[in-house]
């Protein structure tokens, strides 16, 4: 069986490099479970925090403990996937510090799908299965009206949130190519974007609502869904079919992914080592 799949990375170079990935991470069969372990016990404790604050209230920002859950759910399923595929891109800052991206430029090969297959986090796969099922748990949670509509928006909101996640990741990314220690403020629209988008955007206010809920697209990811799916009027005053805009929205957000990325691409220079 081994065979054919050497076979196969040989004719792809993409899969020769995920499968150099999943050879090292067997060698460490008890370090990869322990992060396997500790990556789900961080989502966990990430929704945990939602049950908490609702110890304190019946309702936050308007909203019931299982109508907020049905936002985190979203929001955690939606990230734990973009994180999974290009999340690791957050190492592109060690890649231009060191050298090590002139290695990638020379080769045939796209310069972002090489990135993302050098350093795949399987390990973040039990974060994923925690996050659909809290959204599993959401959905059983909330008395909602089943529609065509409202199934496919529950399916597809979860993959818009994570296109758009995995916009904000390379985005993100990209600053190094301009700004080499720009780890925190990247994280500040990566993470800090996720843990604003896992509550109800009413407990935001004023300007800081304005910018990443809407400006920058967030309100898109799981809150406005959530609304359409439960039917529930939104207490900010937007229309009902707004919720049914993130498949537009996380696109849009691909798009300027894309268009910042190759320009940061073209403005490297290399470090000479």
């Amino acid at each position: 069986m081994a065979e054919p799949d050497k076979t196969a990375e040989l004719r792809n170079p993409y899969l020769a490099l995920l499968g150099g990935k999943l050879r090292s991470m067997a060698s460490y069969r008890t370090s990869f479970a322990v992060e396997l372990l500790t990556n789900a016990g961080g989502t966990v404790i990430d929704v945990a925090t939602v049950f908490v604050l609702f110890q304190a209230a019946a309702r936050i920002g308007e909203f019931t403990l299982a109508e907020a859950l049905m936002m985190t759910g979203l929001t955690s399923a939606g990230f734990v996937l973009a994180d999974m595929t290009v999340g690791n891109i957050d190492d592109l800052k060690r890649y231009v510090r060191t050298g090590t991206l002139d290695a990638v430029l020379v080769r045939p090969l796209g310069v972002l799908p090489q990135l993302v297959c050098m350093d795949l986090p399987v390990r973040k796969l039990l974060r994923l299965i925690v996050g659909i099922g809290v959204l599993v748990v959401a959905v059983g949670m909330n008395d909602i009206d089943w529609t065509p509509a409202r199934v496919l928006l529950l399916v597809i909101s979860p993959l818009t949130a994570a296109v758009f996640f995995g916009a904000i990741f390379v985005i993100s990314a990209s600053l190094a190519f301009w700004w080499v220690e720009s780890g925190e403020v990247g994280s500040a629209f990566t993470y800090g974007g996720r843990d604003f988008a896992s509550y109800p955007i009413t407990v935001y206010g004023g300007w800081f609502r304005a910018v990443f809920a809407y400006t920058l697209g967030f309100a898109f990811v799981a809150y406005q869904p959530a609304l359409a799916i439960l039917d529930r009027p939104d207490p900010l005053g937007l229309p009902a079919w707004a919720g049914y805009m993130s498949p537009l929205v996380a696109p849009a957000a691909a798009t300027v992914a894309w268009l910042v990325w190759r320009a940061g691409v073209r403005h490297y220079r290399s470090t000479g080592s």
